[in-house]
């Protein structure tokens, strides 16, 4: 575990001079709130470790030579939000094996499924939900932290090579691009937006200023817990009593959870008060599509016909050049839709007339 500054440093030539990286990340999400950066898995060649961000080490010098070095990674889509975020670290290439799996046809393109399936190994499946801010670590988790990385560069060979052997590796390419450059910006949330959670469509605005401030508590309790949210109280709960409030006579007490101290039974009921006196009411959003036409019906008609065939040829699953919302979006208007896709999700897709 390189948790000194000293090992850091001492270990940046091996990491300097390596000919390939292997990466993953694991952060806290399922104990802490909000959810932090834990643990930095790298694989060099002949070498494992594991890289401490709780340790107050300076990082930065690792960072740089990173940025340098294609980076192995699977499903790096959250991985790279994560460093992102804590560590404001952008790759500036990398290879996705889960990626390079899908665009082969891979239906079972997991991690553990991979290894076994390439290269023949067998992953114990781990404490996957473990806490990864304890220190130390024990055994067992330090063991399945360095297995996430240390067979990335054998699988990743064996992936791209069948990419060239199947002409998909530049398709590859651009979809690690379009990855990094997807998880790279972290935008501030949307006051308006945030606390709208899951059901919360169904609201009218009244019900709606109830649930913000349902919202508002049950954040400000999660981090003062250190806890998810939903430790605290689930977001259905939440959409229950906001909408039951709406009943200026119905007793809400019944809905809420007995496990819930006396203290956040009172911040439940003063949140739902706050929310009725409320002023001004949020407003309800609808989302409107644009008004199908005969003729946009018939252009998604043509564009699904095309994606499921090109899929059915290509072994791939149909949703990898597009999907449903994209094929939508493309009937009613290919020119502003279009921009969007990869270029060879738009060359496969052949729309008639060029679009």
């Amino acid at each position: 575990m390189i948790n000194e500054q000293a090992k850091l440093m001492e270990w940046l030539g091996l990491l300097e001079s390596a000919a390939w990286v292997g990466i993953d990340t694991e952060a806290d999400s399922l104990h802490a709130y909000p959810e932090k950066l834990c643990l930095i898995q790298v694989s060099l060649p002949g070498s494992n470790v594991l890289v401490d961000p709780l340790a107050g080490l300076d990082l930065s010098p690792a960072l740089e030579i990173l940025r340098k070095h294609e980076l192995i990674l699977h499903g790096g889509d959250y991985d790279l939000r994560m460093l992102r975020k804590d560590l404001d670290f952008v790759p500036g290439s990398l290879f996705d094996t889960m990626l390079a799996a899908r665009l082969l046809g891979v239906r079972e393109f997991g991690l553990t499924n991979l290894v076994n399936r390439f290269l023949g190994v067998t992953l114990e499946k781990g404490p996957q939900k473990a806490n990864w801010a304890r220190r130390p670590l024990t055994p067992r988790m330090e063991e399945y932290a360095l297995n996430d990385t240390a067979h990335l560069k054998p699988l990743s060979d064996l992936l791209r090579g069948q990419l060239v052997e199947k002409g998909r590796l530049e398709w590859h390419r651009e979809a690690c691009r379009r990855l990094i450059e997807d998880n790279s910006h972290v935008p501030p949330p949307d006051p308006d937006l945030v606390w709208r959670i899951k059901g919360s469509r169904h609201l009218p605005p009244r019900g709606l200023a109830v649930l913000r401030e349902l919202w508002r508590w049950r954040e400000a309790e999660a981090i003062a817990a250190n806890r998810p949210p939903y430790f605290i109280l689930s977001s259905e709960v939440v959409i229950g009593i906001a909408a039951a409030s709406l009943d200026p006579g119905r007793d809400l007490e019944p809905l809420i959870p007995k496990h819930l101290t006396p203290r956040r039974r009172r911040g439940v009921i003063e949140a739902v008060i706050q929310g009725r006196k409320a002023q001004p009411l949020p407003q309800v959003i609808r989302v409107r599509a644009p008004g199908a036409t005969e003729a946009s019906k018939r252009r998604y008609v043509e564009l699904e016909r095309i994606r499921d065939h090109r899929a059915t040829e290509l072994g791939i699953d149909a949703t990898l050049i597009a999907s449903r919302a994209t094929l939508v979006a493309l009937s009613h208007d290919w020119d502003s839709a279009a921009p969007e896709l990869m270029s060879w999700q738009r060359a496969l897709l052949q729309p008639p007339g060029g679009g």
